[in-house]
């Protein structure tokens, strides 16, 4: 199973453009003409996988089309990465920023292309999927999350453009809106779901880095799947309540008892609906054992979790149905939003 595919139609890159630009930053490259590919998960930014000879580099860029104010900020990802280089080895180590887009159509970043076995909906050929392992994953995703959360940030750019002091009211507030600007269907469950998250905001726990997409298919794992080799999609990475971190990883972690919708809104469902994975009750736990946090309040953080998840499907179908994209993956995410909206009702007034 490979997450590298060729390049999809109507997102491809001027080979020319890039070549050139490439040649003049790095003077030692090879003679050997640039390798375009393009990496198949993924529905927000762009994420290429480039090759010219014996060197590679990934290239991310913000998606075809307009976008959402303050999404897809290639400068502010970067500069997450530059700070995590030196505490953190599973992000890729950026190499730059180029904010000209008449290169490929928008700012972009370089960074280091890791190596390793992508594990989503299915595992590798060769591999067979058993309780022990499903565990052994399991265990891994909580430790590197755990990891993730003690990196400091004191000291670096990321307290100049991070807010962590209100972080959880603007996210609740500012999602809602998001929603609000592109919601395309009649949800009557939806005021009511607004109503409680405004009313039921916690107190946020001491802020720390944070992922917030953190999920299987952004990761790689070593051939012997022992451990994490790469952690990637850092579009999202800021400073705040670790929390919303967990909570948006666990709208992500599906069961095998989850609703049928929830577990194939994304096409086929995740592995973690196999024997041997945590629930998302053992993922908290765990969570919570080894970074000593009080997750009494988690309850709210999956139901943020799931609407959250909403938003982001609901902003791709917008993109789709306005025709800012051709990709046919995106058909369905209107219905999945409206699935996670519900589920986000479930949870909010079923506990």
């Amino acid at each position: 199973m490979s997450h590298i595919i060729p390049v999809r139609k109507g997102e491809e890159l001027n080979k020319e453009k890039l070549e050139a630009y490439l040649r003049r930053e790095w003077k030692e490259l090879p003679e050997s003409s640039l390798e375009i590919r393009q990496f198949g998960t993924g529905a927000s930014n762009l994420t290429y996988a480039l090759k010219i000879g014996n060197w590679e580099a990934v290239l991310r860029r913000a998606p075809v089309g307009p976008v959402a104010p303050k999404a897809h900020d290639m400068k502010r990802e970067h500069q997450v990465l530059t700070v995590l280089a030196n505490h953190f080895s599973l992000a890729p180590r950026p190499y730059l920023f180029c904010d000209d887009s008449s290169i490929v159509g928008k700012p972009f970043i370089l960074m280091e292309k890791k190596e390793g076995v992508l594990i989503d909906t299915e595992f590798p050929k060769g591999i067979e999927p058993t309780p022990e392992l499903g565990r052994r994953l399991s265990e891994i995703m909580v430790d590197v999350l755990v990891d993730l959360h003690t990196v400091p940030y004191k000291g670096t750019i990321l307290e100049k453009i991070t807010k962590p002091d209100g972080f959880l009211e603007r996210q609740v507030y500012g999602w809602i809106s998001r929603f609000e600007r592109v919601q395309t269907d009649d949800l009557p469950e939806l005021e009511r779901l607004k109503t409680w998250l405004v009313h039921h905001i916690p107190i946020s726990q001491e802020p720390v880095i944070i992922h917030y997409d953190y999920k299987l298919n952004n990761a790689l794992f070593a051939e012997d799947l022992s451990r994490m080799s790469g952690l990637f999609d850092w579009e999202m990475a800021t400073v705040g309540d670790p929390l919303a971190d967990l909570g948006a990883a666990m709208s992500y972690w599906q069961e095998p008892d989850d609703p049928p919708e929830l577990r194939t809104g994304f096409g086929r469902q995740s592995v973690t609906t196999l024997a041997g994975f945590y629930t998302r009750k053992e993922f908290v736990e765990a969570y919570s054992k080894k970074s000593g946090r009080d997750v009494e309040h988690f309850p709210f953080y999956l139901t943020f979790g799931y609407f959250k998840l909403a938003g982001i499907c609901q902003q791709i179908y917008y993109r789709y149905k306005k025709g800012q994209t051709k990709d046919q993956r995106f058909a369905r995410y209107g219905e999945f939003a409206k699935s996670l909206v519900q589920y986000s009702c479930f949870t909010a007034f079923n506990r």
